[in-house]
């Protein structure tokens, strides 16, 4: 067996949680070269099937341990115009390394980790694939998170004008928006939003589709196709007495004014965010992860994450989990909030609960959490933050009347050709799944780039 696996360096927790800069660090050259010398190259390789991009993966890892970091990150551009962004918070766990031969006996190439140890560097210049030529083909993308940049960058390969409409000041979606510091740096992002513009991609900013501009506009303004990549924004709530009391927020709200607006840095940055001493975040996916441990950094000195299902159960990535543990934040499973109660200013106060257990397996095939009789309890906080996933924004629906959308809100795709109910228009990502993760909605971007193309037939 290949040597064990190197280990991720990070920053030691005394140090990390009085900041928000970014808590996993890079490999070195040596350490780089060690971990991609482990991967035996597959004749067969199983990492590639689980890679939603399609990355070739063996050739860049043994580009990386050869030495040639440049053209490691060559290979991967061929395949992904977001490598730094993967490197790092993509769930290579469920991905590619889930499905390494190496992970049978012992542990799995670190792919996400050589993937990132690629990326840092400023990105190679990528040429056209032989046989591909500029069009004067417009495509409208809709969204500048991972679905849309990813979906942009592809369609600029083959040769398309592509425009990419982004509703905020600032582009890349739920990247920039959604995703602490401490895990994915602004510059990281921008600056793979500037390598995909150096592609020929004309980005837009301020410009809401469905308000600003409706899809019947963008046809008549001359795009051919459109894919709608806009995410899923619109926070779900408990549906619980006391939500509407202040100190609740929804995690967009907080994550928002956190990483966009840069309410950390208040009063430089004029965004405030009033935080208490005691927090409690509802959820355990990645959002509350990130969500409970922005609190520990902003003054609280106590955290809680509050969920109504057992450990293994938990959506979050067992990295992020983990780091939150370390971090001390305390995690109160099988644990279901009933009503949270106010003091007489109207600010929250406490949280009642109630105690679950495991039943029987419900349509997910998880066991479904139920009540236990007569558990409730009090919990104090003064913060409550809910995590506990999205849904799509009604707004471009509501103004394309022919586009048909599940009842939770989602563009309803064929799913073989990722077309929605109106010939022309395209969607992936969040606005088809739901809330996911930025890897499956890149995956989506990919392929519907080639429906595109099929489409045009140009």
């Amino acid at each position: 067996m290949p040597a064990d696996r190197h280990k991720i360096p990070e920053r030691p927790v005394a140090d990390r949680i009085k900041d928000f800069e970014e808590v996993a660090l890079p490999f070195d050259l040596e350490s780089a070269k060690a971990e991609a010398k482990r991967c035996i190259q597959c004749k067969k390789p199983k990492c590639v099937d689980g890679c939603p991009v399609e990355i070739d993966i063996p050739a860049f890892i043994k580009l990386v341990a050869e030495g040639k970091q440049d053209e490691a990150l060559a290979k991967i551009k061929e395949k992904n115009a977001l490598p730094a962004v993967c490197g790092r918070v993509c769930p290579q766990e469920d991905q590619c390394e889930k499905l390494c031969i190496l992970g049978i006996k012992g542990k799995p190439v670190a792919i996400g980790a050589l993937e990132r140890f690629a990326s840092e560097q400023p990105s190679p210049s990528i040429p056209l694939p032989e046989g591909e030529g500029s069009t004067k083909v417009k495509v409208a993308v809709v969204g500048s998170g991972p679905a849309g940049i990813t979906c942009a960058a592809d369609l600029a390969h083959m040769g398309y004008k592509v425009t990419m409409f982004e509703s905020l000041s600032d582009s890349g979606g739920v990247l920039i928006y959604g995703i602490p510091e401490f895990r994915l740096p602004k510059k990281i992002v921008r600056t793979e939003i500037e390598y995909v513009k150096s592609l020929g991609v004309e980005l837009l900013n301020d410009v809401l589709i469905g308000k600003t501009l409706t899809i019947e506009d963008l046809f008549k303004d001359g795009y051919k196709a459109i894919f709608v990549g806009s995410g899923a924004g619109l926070p779900n709530f408990m549906r619980i007495p006391g939500e509407n009391l202040l100190g609740v927020y929804s995690a967009n709200e907080f994550l928002c004014r956190i990483n966009m607006m840069k309410a950390y840095k208040f009063p430089k940055y004029l965004t405030p965010i009033k935080i208490g001493k005691k927090v409690a975040v509802f959820g355990a996916g990645n959002v509350a992860m990130d969500a409970a441990r922005c609190a520990l950094r902003l003054g609280a000195d106590e955290v809680k994450i509050i969920y109504r299902r057992a450990r293994e159960q938990m959506p979050a990535r067992i990295e992020e989990i983990e780091r939150a543990e370390e971090e001390g934040i305390d995690f109160h499973l099988l644990t279901a909030p009933t009503e949270l109660f106010g003091n007489e200013n109207g600010w929250i106060k406490e949280a009642e609960c109630l105690k679950m257990e495991l039943g029987e397996p419900d349509k997910s095939g998880r066991r479904r959490p139920v009540p236990v009789p007569n558990s409730e309890f009090r919990v104090s906080i003064d913060t409550a933050v809910i995590a506990i996933g999205n849904k799509p924004n009604p707004l471009i629906p509501q103004s394309a009347s022919d586009l048909k959308t599940e009842k939770w809100g989602g563009i309803i795709v064929d799913p073989a050709t990722q077309m929605s109910s109106i010939p022309g228009v395209f969607a992936g990502g969040d606005i088809v799944r739901g809330a996911a993760t930025v890897i499956s909605a890149m995956g989506d971007g990919k392929v519907a780039a080639r429906k595109i193309k099929e489409f045009l037939n140009v």
